[in-house]
């Protein structure tokens, strides 16, 4: 019954199918695989963002490679800014409005220096292409909370005089000219004393999951109805095949049928009109009559 099923032509229906299953199986995985990433960022969130700050001697070890574990971690740092060598970062928005952020070196009173990122900036619109204003970081000691955050790649693009195309350390390191931690840069979220005006401070992350589980089921589903729709058409033609066999069937046996001897006469019977009797009964009348006359009636 299903052996149309080898055909070529099913065949190439089976090999499209599989071809859509895996590609739904590919997109299923990589949508599983993105929310693999997104949950352990939102447990990085969880566990390190409001947490105690650790000291920069517990930290050292991250500002030179930072642990993808430790993002967010809280550090306490101790030094002073150096606004000579401050630097806005292009093209960085923040809840939909296009902005910068402010980087600028912070050196320890260990002698090590890193870079602190103190928050957003919207586009100014006295001179195109940079902000109005930018607050100035508190003069002398400070002390500053940060979160550790991953430096970003090189971006093959330029950027104008004290600015910068992305968060790129040792881009940012050699403008600088002097030694600086480039592992990991510090977003802060606390500077004390704390100055009168001050960039926008960053937003938490999201720690919402998002939609990527109920993407992967719905690529995974695609690929099982891809099969059970090739299931369905092949039943359906199997069920046509077979009432196409029973319907042929029928007509041969109606042909067979209308030939045969049996069915010839009886047809033939049916068909043939009833003179003979009446012949024969004309002939009865006849002989009685010729009878009477031969005896004088």
């Amino acid at each position: 019954m299903y052996r149309f099923l080898f055909s070529s032509k099913w065949l190439g229906y089976l090999l499209l199918a599989a071809i859509f299953a895996a590609a739904c199986v590919f997109l299923g995985r990589w949508q599983m695989d993105r929310r693999a990433e997104t949950l352990a960022e939102i447990n990085r969130v969880v566990t390190n963002y409001s947490a105690t700050p650790i000291s920069f001697d517990a930290a050292r070890d991250e500002f030179a490679a930072l642990d993808p574990s430790k993002e967010w971690t809280q550090v306490e740092l101790q030094g002073a800014y150096a606004p000579d060598g401050q630097r806005i970062v292009r093209n960085r928005p923040l809840n939909g409005q296009p902005g910068y952020e402010v980087v600028v070196p912070f050196k320890l009173e260990t002698g090590e220096t890193v870079v602190i990122d103190r928050g957003w900036l919207p586009i100014g619109n006295k001179n195109p292409g940079s902000p109005d204003s930018i607050p100035a970081p508190p003069a002398g000691p400070v002390t500053a909370v940060v979160r550790l955050k991953h430096g970003e790649p090189q971006l093959d693009r330029g950027a104008p005089e004290g600015q910068l195309a992305s968060i790129d350390l040792p881009t940012y390191a050699d403008q600088l000219g002097y030694p600086v931690l480039t592992g990991a840069y510090g977003q802060l979220a606390s500077e004390s004393p704390a100055p009168a005006d001050t960039p926008v401070p960053f937003p938490k992350p999201a720690t919402e999951e998002g939609t990527h589980l109920s993407y992967s089921l719905q690529w995974f589903a695609f690929g099982v109805l891809m099969f059970v729709g090739f299931g369905y058409a092949a039943r359906q033609q199997a069920r046509n095949a077979a009432i196409d066999a029973e319907d042929e069937l029928e007509g041969e046996d109606r042909s067979r049928d209308s030939g045969s001897p049996v069915h010839s006469a009886a047809a033939a019977a049916r068909r043939r009109p009833p003179v003979a009797r009446k012949r024969k009964k004309a002939t009865a009348e006849e002989e009685e009559d010729a009878l009477l006359d031969a005896q004088g009636y």
